[in-house]
């Protein structure tokens, strides 16, 4: 007998891992014998062998948390630009009080040595609510604000039990890859212009997500960024089994995480490499699970702006995260940031036929950052670290070939620039940068 071919609709679905939570469910409606569902078109296609009970099929669909029916939204549907604009005024004045309060700067307060694990703790509480939150903690914001928004009737601790999955994940991957670089030594390096396309990556990801949840332009509303159906059930990555997310964030480029990292590469050591990086892994946490809380409390009226809020400051992360990605790539000149000092004049000396260069690193990067040399004259470069637990002492220059961590106090490096231009430095996240101006 041949099978019968019927088509529904339905609503709620927003990713590959909606199609594969639904296609479990209806595949066990007695008579189907083949479900293809596309979240994108909102549609299920049913293959059956008898006669298809819809009872059957509204219950299935309702056990993978969706309804049936075209979903509700209307593409050419008003857009609320009052509360548009209400979000964006709402996310511009919290990075002002951030900014205002040196939220960003916390780091400059730290004090004591990496080797003691209640520092590395420190310094995960501290970037769990500071710097990496621009990565991690973006991700986790808009994908956590965006699953609340599609699954408006879970209750605040189902949409909460899968930020617990994230960083169990996270905190496991951390300790089991920290060991595997403390054992690998200095043989673990991701160039500077693979961590700028990583974050350039993560930026469009984020922006994405973030355009979904402010929702003005109709276009967002059916990207996703997923793994083809088939390969997503033979690793099980969805929405339902977040450890895998959490286990993949090791590798985003975060300037607090690469710190840990190359000093649990600097130990030389499996097992003070694992330690190191599942503890900080554990002190990022309470700032994590914070924003996956937040998201899982919301609702009713104030879920509509709180949602278009969040996808605003997701949309300036975004941008910040691309900028900084650029930097790294060397091709977003006009992001530059100059020093007052810099502005001024540079205080160039010469000793012993070098150029001296001093440059002092803090909390809050470079400065001065700016600086003119002169062609063919070999410069001797010495930054005094401030601040050891800052984003800013992950240190790159690709022209000049260095990457080092700075240690505290005095840092030399010396070069001798052969052609006019510039040369740029920056951190490794490309949040804090600068250049030498190179003249004939």
């Amino acid at each position: 007998m041949s099978a019968n071919q019927t088509t529904i609709h339905i609503s709620g679905m927003h990713c590959r891992s909606c199609e594969i939570v639904t296609e479990d469910e209806l595949l066990g409606v007695p008579g189907v014998t083949k479900a293809d569902v596309s979240f994108k078109k909102g549609i299920a296609r049913l293959s059956h062998s008898n006669g298809l009970n819809m009872d059957s099929v509204s219950e299935a669909v309702k056990r993978a948390g969706y309804s049936l029916g075209e979903d509700g939204k209307d593409e050419k549907a008003p857009v609320n630009y009052s509360q548009v604009g209400i979000a964006l005024l709402i996310a511009f004045g919290l990075f002002f009080v951030i900014q205002k309060t040196g939220v960003l700067n916390l780091s400059g307060n730290l004090s004591g040595n990496l080797s003691s694990l209640s520092v590395v703790l420190l310094i995960g509480l501290t970037a769990g609510v500071s710097t990496c939150m621009a990565v991690v903690g973006g991700l986790v914001l808009a994908a956590s604000a965006k699953y609340a928004q599609s699954h408006p009737h879970a209750t605040p601790a189902q949409k909460f039990i899968p930020h617990l999955y994230f960083n169990l994940g996270r905190i496991i991957s951390f300790f089991i890859l920290g060991g595997a670089i403390g054992l690998l030594g200095s043989a673990f390096h991701l160039s500077t212009s693979v961590l700028g396309v990583l974050i350039v990556g993560v930026g469009i990801i984020m922006l994405t997500l973030g355009m979904q949840l402010i929702d003005v332009f109709p276009i967002f509303r059916k990207v996703s960024f997923t793994l083809p159906k088939k390969l997503s059930r033979a690793l099980n990555i969805n929405d339902h089994n977040p450890v895998m997310s959490g286990a993949l964030t090791f590798f985003l480029p975060c300037g607090f995480t690469q710190a840990m990292q190359l000093y649990a590469i600097s130990t030389g050591s499996m097992v003070a490499g694992a330690i190191t990086m599942g503890v900080f892994a554990i002190g990022t946490a309470p700032g994590l699970l914070g924003l996956g809380g937040l998201t899982s409390v919301i609702k009713g009226k104030a879920s509509g702006l709180f949602f278009k809020t969040v996808g605003a400051v997701v949309v300036m992360l975004a941008i910040f995260n691309i900028g900084n990605g650029m930097n790294l790539l060397g091709i977003n000149p006009l992001s530059e940031k100059t020093s007052v000092a810099a502005g001024a004049k540079t205080d160039l000396q010469l000793e012993e036929g070098f150029q001296v260069i001093r440059m002092d690193q803090n909390a809050g990067g470079y400065s001065p950052n700016v600086f003119t040399i002169q062609k063919g004259v070999p410069v001797k470069w010495i930054i005094n670290s401030r601040s050891q637990y800052s984003c800013a002492t992950s240190f790159v220059s690709n022209q000049l070939g260095i990457r080092a961590q700075l240690r505290s106090g005095e840092n030399i490096f010396t070069f001798t620039p052969a052609n006019a231009g510039k040369i740029r430095f920056s951190c490794s996240m490309g949040m804090y940068n600068g250049y030498f101006q190179v003249v004939e």
